[in-house]
């Protein structure tokens, strides 16, 4: 009997030990529900229950998304616009060259359109 307290004695203290350089090494905007100074708290002051809560639900798994995507990096958002990307330049550079055409009235200051 006392054998199997000495082995669940040293299972429960590597279990905390791995959770703990676990949390150590995983990266602060990783992290899910607490800072970490309150996951060690948990995982050191309940022995079994804060390293399971720290393996379980403590971070963020690789390939979900932790930080919301600027619009013009999401692939969906793009697909939605009306334009492709490529017509958008167009668009673009045609409404710059339109402007560069335009003539300033060095008195006014005021643009005319193109004199032809």
């Amino acid at each position: 009997m006392v054998r199997w307290l000495v082995i669940g004695g040293v299972a429960v203290v590597a279990l905390t030990i791995f959770a703990l350089v676990d949390l150590f090494v995983t990266n602060t905007n990783r992290l899910r529900a607490f800072p970490k100074p309150v996951w060690i708290g948990l995982i050191v002051v309940l022995p079994v229950i804060g390293p399971v809560l720290w393996l379980t639900i403590g971070k963020n798994r690789p390939g979900r998304a932790t930080t919301p995507r600027a619009p013009d990096d999401d692939p969906r958002f793009l697909g939605t616009l009306g334009e492709s990307a490529d017509e958008r330049i167009k668009r673009l550079e045609e409404e710059l060259r339109r402007l560069d055409e335009e003539e300033v009235d060095p008195d006014s200051g005021d643009t005319k359109p193109p004199s032809s």
